[in-house]
């Protein structure tokens, strides 16, 4: 499902549709006020949330795995957790990479195994819980903001300074699953992403974001080494919002001939991989896509795809490391 095209629109002129729809994203909101209103309970160990407000990708994952590595560096043992979004598996499950495969456990989770231990669980407690059990310090939450049955320690709301918060209205009248004040009241620390231009631009539209606990940032191609400029490519993604992944693999300095975007989460089955393999090679290009849709490909037809991964890049960590910290702390100090 492609998001409807006056999602994206000004706040300030939302059109028509959105005003139509408006009465509907009220019963949306109300319902989702409702269930957040439920009481939660904690699980054994720190609970770290990473969430945002609208439908589709804002940058969660690679926060998520960021976070992984910076818990890591200080000692500890981080575990992450899904909900396993597009898998069969219920759970709790660790995911198992050798085992598992995107139609199982989702391809967020399998993603995140690369970086430490990964859950997935449609109970979120339980899926907590089970990560406590098996030696977790600390539990990353992967998009469970809107989740009220677990108490999470801190709250990171992640928010993409280019899609914004679209015209600013709740789901079906715009991309919001919730209401901008309901959200932001309820953050700990926003976490904005994009180019310094898009964030500048985004804070001028929603200045009460500006007196918020923030970092600032963006997601950067990891090179490693690979020869990316003149490389003629065919690039195709299934995620939230598929030409960010297509202008950063023309920012490497490769030339992007051609691009296919598909819905977010979709499925590769074998045919449709080798007719885009077969198209490549018609154009002399070569495959390219993200890590998140790469898990999702058939694993012997990977190595025909070459992989572009993304990394989060903050221009002053400090605040997060600092809140990290004080959570580090407060639990050591409960004992």
């Amino acid at each position: 499902m492609q998001a409807p095209g006056f999602w994206s629109n000004p706040v300030k002129a939302p059109g028509l549709r959105a005003r139509v729809l408006t009465p509907l994203s009220w019963v949306w909101a109300g319902v989702t006020a409702r269930r957040l209103s439920r009481p939660g309970q904690r699980a054994l160990v720190p609970v770290i949330c990473i969430g945002n407000l609208g439908a589709g990708g804002a940058g969660k994952t690679p926060v998520a795995c960021d976070l992984l590595q910076r818990l890591q560096a200080v000692g500890g043992m981080p575990h992450a957790l899904s909900r396993g979004y597009g898998g069969s598996e219920v759970g709790p499950l660790r995911v198992d990479p050798q085992r598992h495969n995107a139609a199982q456990v989702g391809d967020e989770p399998l993603l995140l195994s690369a970086f430490g231990p990964a859950w997935i669980s449609r109970d979120r407690l339980a899926g907590a819980r089970a990560a406590a059990g098996a030696g977790a310090t600390a539990v990353i939450l992967d998009d469970g903001f809107q989740n009220p049955s677990l108490i999470k320690d801190l709250s990171l709301l992640v928010v993409d300074a280019a899609a914004g918060f679209g015209n600013g209205r709740v789901i079906p009248a715009g991309p919001l699953r919730e209401p901008v004040s309901a959200g932001l009241a309820r953050a700990d620390l926003i976490v904005l992403l994009g180019k310094p231009v898009l964030r500048a631009r985004f804070l001028a539209a929603w200045p009460k974001l500006a007196a918020l606990p923030r970092v600032e940032g963006e997601l950067r191609p990891l090179l490693t080494g690979m020869p990316w400029r003149g490389l003629r490519c065919l690039a195709f993604a299934g995620i939230g919002r598929p030409q960010k992944f297509f202008d950063t693999l023309a920012e490497t300095g490769a030339e992007v001939i051609a691009t296919r975007a598909f819905a977010d989460h979709a499925r590769y089955p074998r045919a449709m991989v080798q007719r885009l393999m077969a198209e490549a090679a018609k154009m002399g290009a070569q495959l390219v896509t993200t890590e998140k849709d790469a898990v999702r490909l058939p694993k012997d037809l990977r190595p025909e795809v070459l992989t572009l991964p993304v990394r989060l890049h903050l221009e002053d960590g400090a605040t997060l490391d600092d809140a990290l910290s004080r959570l580090v702390t407060a639990d050591r100090a409960r004992g």
